[in-house]
Parts: structure tokens; C-alpha cells; sequence
């Protein structure tokens, strides 16, 4: 089997692939090849020294189709610019998100002319795509209604995914990722990267700033359950999606107050005394109108898992990124 990831230089598609060369297989066949792509060269990973990577934008004309060249049979989908970048800059949001997927699909389509090639293309969406007015919890049903430009650009890319697969060009499938926490690193363009950095820099001993109140409420998994959601949508049978194809993902609800009050328990009161209150208008105002609580019913019923209290996903950060103990 072969393997192509792009977007393997981000933090979730390192994380893939680390426990891909791990498992060394997917579903019942073996992998015998692997190509890594992102804007910069990703890391080749230890224990498959036979990996190809390259840097290359999805986006230019021409590279869908020379990463299709092997014809890959998964194809991961993770590439793409954040929610605070992408509202920041509306052309590069649009070239990146929404053309860059619009290309590769197109890509796997013309080289699958003749019936022989239809690859199961696992496509990262978000929660993104839901907007005002919503439910107190979003049920499976619930209408797509984007109020960002990112949130627009994943719709569309929804909507894209499930064309090509009614045509059978393709066997896809869309998970609507929670927003990760807690992400490892440096602080990055998204709007929801203070929910990370207020648990991950106090965990480190550094000062972090929570630019909201501590009421919002948000849907949440952890970085270990999103390489699970995804390698999980690459080895299930997607018959019974039918012509739904993108799934919302588990994940937990809870205010920011409720992840400080998990902080408290599992690092105690000198962390929690690092996060300094720092009011943005503009941050607040796109959470705002974010989606706050999910059934995820669809994706319960199909095998896909998350964490049950914020404190499972502290500890699995101190496990996977502190070496299992804090200091």
C-alpha cells in the first residue's frame, strides 16, 4: 500500500505519521511506500528511510498531478492555512484551502479515467463550517452556515469531496476536527490558539494570555485522538456514509474556566497563576461565533473516539510532549 500525506510538515501530520511507520500498516495491508508533502521539506521519518519528501504547494498548477504519479491508495489531506490567516488574507485563503483541494481532486479524477485508480482520500475539515443561529448541541443534521472565510473555504471542500465521490471518483471521507488541544510548539495564526496556550505555556512555567472570558465554551479533542480519527477514516468501510461523506469528530465541551479548573487539579494553583487576562475584541468576536457542543452521533456509531474530561487531555500533552511529568 501507498501513502500520501500532505500537509506532513504540520504538528497532526507529523504525529500521522510517526504512528503510521509505527503501525506499518493500514487496515490489513502493509505499507510499502510513503510520500511526505508540505510547503517546506518535512522530516523524514525514523523507521522508513524508503519515504520520499518534497516541498511543494498544493495550490500551483501541475503538483497534484506529479504527487499522483504512484498512484497512492490513502491519501491524507491536511493541508491548509488557519482560521486567523485565512480571515487576514482572503486570497490566500481561497488559493490555499479551497484551490488547492479543488486540484487534487480534479488530479485523482483525470488519472482515474478508465475506472482503474479510486485512492480513499481522508480530507480535514472543521467544526468551522457551523454558524449562527445554533443549538446549545449541534446534531448531525445540523446545516452548514459558515460566519468565516475558513469556514467557507472547508464547506465548499465538503461539498467538493462529496461530488467526487457520488461520481466515483473517489472514496472520500471528511472528519470535522475539533479544535486540537493542546497543540504542541509555538503559537500559531489560528484564532483558537489561546485555548492550547493557556494549559501548554503554564505547564511549561511561562506566562500565557487568555484573550477571552472565561465563560466561552468550545468543542475540543486532543492531538492522540486526532491521528486516531484520521487513521480510523482511512481503514473503515464508507458504505454506510452513503452520500453524507464528512463526519463530525467526538470531542469534549467545556468553557475556558473548566480547562483552567483542569489545570488547577493536574498542575496546580502556581500554573494556573500564569495566565494573565488580556481582553482581544478581535479574537473574542470570531469565537463568538463558533459552535460550542456536538451530538457527533454518526461518528460514535462508526468507531470514532475522543477524551471525556479535559484532564485526560492535559495528561496525554504531559505524556506525549513532557515525557510524562511535569518541570
Amino acid at each position: 500500500m501507498k501513502i500520501l500525506v500532505i500537509g506532513a510538515a504540520g504538528m497532526i501530520g507529523r504525529k500521522l505519521v510517526g504512528a503510521l511507520v509505527r503501525r506499518g500498516h493500514v487496515g490489513q495491508q502493509d505499507i510499502d511506500g510513503m510520500t511526505l508533502v508540505d510547503i517546506v521539506t518535512p522530516e523524514a521519518p525514523a523507521g522508513f528511510p524508503s519515504a520520499r519528501t518534497i516541498a511543494a504547494d498544493l495550490s500551483a498548477p501541475g503538483t497534484a498531478e506529479t504527487l499522483l504519479a504512484d498512484r497512492p491508495d490513502v491519501i491524507f489531506h491536511l493541508a491548509a492555512i488557519v482560521s486567523g490567516e485565512a480571515e487576514a488574507d482572503f486570497d490566500k485563503g481561497y488559493r490555499i484551502n479551497l484551490d488547492g483541494t479543488r486540484f487534487l481532486l480534479e488530479a485523482i479524477r483525470q488519472a482515474g479515467q478508465g475506472g482503474a485508480y479510486r485512492p480513499r482520500l481522508v480530507f480535514t475539515s472543521s467544526i468551522a463550517v457551523f454558524g449562527e443561529p445554533l443549538p446549545a448541541e449541534i446534531p448531525d443534521e445540523q446545516a452548514l452556515t459558515p460566519l468565516t472565510s475558513y469556514g467557507t473555504q472547508k464547506a465548499i471542500g465538503e461539498l467538493l469531496l462529496a461530488d467526487y465521490s457520488r461520481r466515483g471518483f473517489v472514496d472520500g471521507i471528511g472528519i470535522r476536527l475539533p479544535t486540537i488541544a493542546i497543540r504542541p510548539g509555538k503559537p500559531n495564526k489560528a484564532a483558537s490558539g489561546f485555548f492550547s496556550g493557556i494549559i501548554r505555556e503554564p505547564l511549561a512555567g511561562m506566562e500565557a494570555v487568555l484573550p477571552v472570558s472565561e465563560d466561552v465554551r468550545h468543542w475540543f479533542a486532543s492531538p492522540r485522538a486526532a491521528v486516531n480519527f484520521l487513521l480510523h477514516a482511512a481503514e473503515m468501510d464508507s458504505a454506510p456514509l452513503g452520500q453524507r461523506r464528512s463526519l463530525t469528530m467526538p470531542g469534549l465541551a467545556a468553557t475556558v474556566g473548566e480547562e483552567i479548573a483542569a489545570l488547577r487539579r493536574v498542575a496546580g494553583e502556581q500554573a494556573v497563576a500564569l495566565i494573565r487576562h488580556e481582553p482581544d475584541a478581535v479574537i473574542a468576536g470570531i469565537v463568538a461565533g463558533w459552535p460550542q457542543a456536538f451530538s457527533a452521533k454518526r461518528a460514535l456509531a462508526l468507531g470514532f473516539a475522543a477524551e471525556k474530561s479535559f484532564d485526560e487531555i492535559i495528561r496525554a500533552h504531559i505524556e506525549d510532549e513532557m515525557g510524562g511529568r511535569l518541570g
